[in-house]
């Protein structure tokens, strides 16, 4: 017998599958097995990907495996590897990485599989289902009479019931005796939905996530793999849980970008779990209260037209910034100082960390940038970085170029607003809390919502964070800074994004008895997304965007395929962009570039688009163009990046 292995290197240089000989010792071995190989003179991981009963090499030029490992790879999580090495222009090897145990190049003994396997407690099922709404019945009993795997759009307002829709047709494949995966954008989030679905499910219910204990977050997918554990929460990594028999995938907020993987292979976890769900013939419900156009163009709608206890979205108004220089527009602070006196919460939206977004010299105009990589750096309270590269310096008192001490602070971030509210509104009785990825660890965040939850009143300042999926009974304001900000972006997306978080955050507010209003600042108050998002009126603006992107020849129209080369040189990184558009001839397709990107890390950019009709013939043009570039001398000291569907 014969396995045929990919072995678990970095490097595109070595293309697999390896054929290695079984010896009568390993005749357990099988699809998914974690084998320590013999490989180019080195010892190897290695995962079987497939079984022969001979190769077409001579037996005695076949090495034999030293030894099988524990926690191998269920086999449909095999194909799902080997699928998005090719769907991704990546490697089996990289993919088959995303896919193993947590832990696994380490893990030795069943030993330590028991031992951390009892780390880790979980509670039991205690709460009743709430009655549904009419609107949620009937999305549920569509979702329940559909063929198997069926793909749903739950397209419902902000506070309109999709997680109760999601719990009962989990509750239902459950029944019968098949598995569920809800995936949510943010890990901050995480903990909001595990504690609803671990009080309908109890111990049933397993978390991944990346930020929990490694020996946790072990035991977690070993009661997955076991099947004593028969849901799974978690971000965008949880679609990989070892699950069987799977009934159902849930895709929360799906408008988020937070499912796109930065990593090699850039996978997109809603892509991902559409595989899934096609392969396990499972239902796949992507829920969003402003959707993606790609998911509306694609997916069977059910609608929840209306908040779940019958009350209006806020009303929204826009606050011209034309003529106004500080950060908070007079009525904002009007409204803020009234919060405080009535004893309600408030969430302040700003997508833009730090204090200030760069400094400058008045006396002769030099801009403080980052020496790694070519953007300015970001003021923050007691230094200024990088958000790139992570470089930092303290805050400059003096230009080194002419000796001013006239250092200019330009724009306002996140710090500084929650700065400025301390001082104005701020103390024991009224908080300003402040949540964005300089604030705390992910246990810090946690803590954060916590606080502002428990809160009697007080304020809650961030970035997108702030907009994602919170259920604050108690905010009566959304106020939204800067919302023409993500238009000035050169990004056919632009619109979209903006139309979300302004959307998502009046969505926030106004959920109890009291009711509630949003503030937007902005310079653009007759832009389209921005006057779309104040009426709430989600059906216009994709109508409009969805023509637009026709028009324009933009998803879902056609798929983009991204490629960037990045070498210690400009000339080397435009030349091996050069080569590779040689290299690249889809059909019915437009490469567009070289063109250069700004540097990053000390390493210069030139980048390809692939815009192009048939995505699949683009996928294998431009994978099999980069493979033969890795395989010339153009590719020393250059890396290349291959990004599908890049957000």
């Amino acid at each position: 017998m014969i396995a045929r292995v990919e072995p678990l290197t970095r490097t595109r240089a070595f293309r697999g599958p390896f054929d290695y000989r079984l010896t009568d010792e390993l005749a357990g071995v099988e699809v998914g097995s974690l084998l320590r190989v013999p490989f180019g003179g080195q010892r190897a991981l290695a995962v079987v990907t497939e079984l022969a009963d001979r190769s077409e090499l001579p037996d005695e030029r076949l090495a034999e495996p030293e030894e099988v490992l524990p926690l191998g790879v269920p086999p449909d999580l095999v194909s799902l590897a080997l699928w998005m090495a090719r769907e991704y222009c990546s490697t089996p090897a990289r993919a088959l990485g995303l896919v193993l145990a947590p832990g696994a190049k380490t893990r030795r003994t069943d030993r330590t599989v028991k031992r951390e396997h009892v780390t880790y407690a979980v509670g039991t099922a205690s709460t009743a289902p709430p009655p549904l709404s009419a609107d949620q019945q009937a999305a549920l009993d569509e979702l329940l009479e559909a063929p198997r795997g069926e793909r749903f759009l739950l397209y419902g307002v902000t506070g309109s019931g999709k997680t109760e829709v999601y719990l009962r047709a989990a509750q239902h494949v459950l029944e019968h005796g098949r598995t569920a995966i809800v995936l949510v954008p943010e890990i901050a989030l995480t903990p909001q939905v595990l504690g609803r679905f671990r009080a309908r499910f109890g111990d049933q219910v397993a978390m991944l996530h990346s930020h929990v204990k490694p020996g946790q977050r072990f035991a977690e997918w070993l009661r997955l793999r076991r099947g004593e554990a028969r849901v799974c929460v978690g971000p965008r990594s949880a679609v990989f849980a070892p699950l069987q028999n799977i009934g159902l995938i849930v895709v929360d907020e799906e408008h988020e970008g937070a499912y796109k993987h930065e990593g090699d292979p850039r996978y997109d976890a809603r892509t991902v779990a559409a595989w899934r769900a096609r392969a396990h013939g499972a239902l796949l419900v992507l829920g969003s209260a402003t959707p993606r156009p790609e998911t509306v163009s694609t997916a069977r709608r059910l609608r929840l037209p209306e908040r779940i206890d019958g009350r209006a979205l806020p009303p929204v108004e826009l606050l011209d910034m034309a003529g106004h220089d500080r950060p908070l527009h007079p009525q904002t602070r009007t409204a803020l100082a009234e919060l405080r006196r009535s004893g309600h919460k408030a969430i302040v939206l700003l997508n833009r960390r730090g204090w200030s977004n760069f400094l400058s010299c008045r006396g002769c105009g030099r801009a403080w940038m980052c020496p790694s990589c070519d953007v300015a750096l970001v003021m923050h309270r007691g230094f200024v970085a990088c958000h790139h590269c992570g470089h930092r310096e303290t805050v400059p008192d003096r230009c080194p170029k002419c000796g001013s001490t006239t250092v200019a602070r330009h724009g306002a971030g996140t710090q500084r607003i929650e700065h400025e509210l301390t001082q104005a509104l701020g103390d024991e009785r009224f908080p300003v809390l402040r949540l964005d990825a300089d604030s705390a660890s992910f246990d810090g965040r946690a803590r954060t919502l916590e606080a502002f939850a428990a809160a009697p009143a007080g304020v809650l300042v961030g970035t997108q964070m702030v907009a994602k999926g919170h259920d604050f009974p108690d905010v009566t304001l959304g106020v939204v800074l800067d919302a023409d900000q993500t238009l000035r972006f050169p990004d056919f997306r632009a619109e979209e994004r903006t139309f979300s978080l302004i959307a998502q955050l009046a969505g926030r507010a106004g959920r109890g008895d009291a009711g509630g209003r949003v503030l937007v600042q902005t310079l653009a108050p007759g832009a389209r997304a921005i006057r779309f998002a104040a009426t709430h009126d989600s059906d216009g603006f994709l109508k409009g965007e969805l023509e637009r992107r026709e028009a324009l020849g933009y998803p879902p129209f056609c798929s983009l395929i991204r490629v960037v080369c990045s070498a210690p040189a400009a000339a080397a990184a435009r030349g091996a962009a050069e080569a590779l558009r040689a290299l690249t001839n889809p059909p019915h397709a437009a490469v567009l570039g070289p063109a250069p990107l700004f540097a990053v890390r000390g390493r210069a950019r030139s980048q390809l688009v692939v815009k192009a009709r048939d995505r699949g013939a683009a996928i294998v043009a431009v994978g099999a163009a980069v493979e033969a570039f890795a395989r010339g001398r153009e590719a020393r000291g250059v890396n290349v990046s291959v990004d599908v569907d890049p957000i």
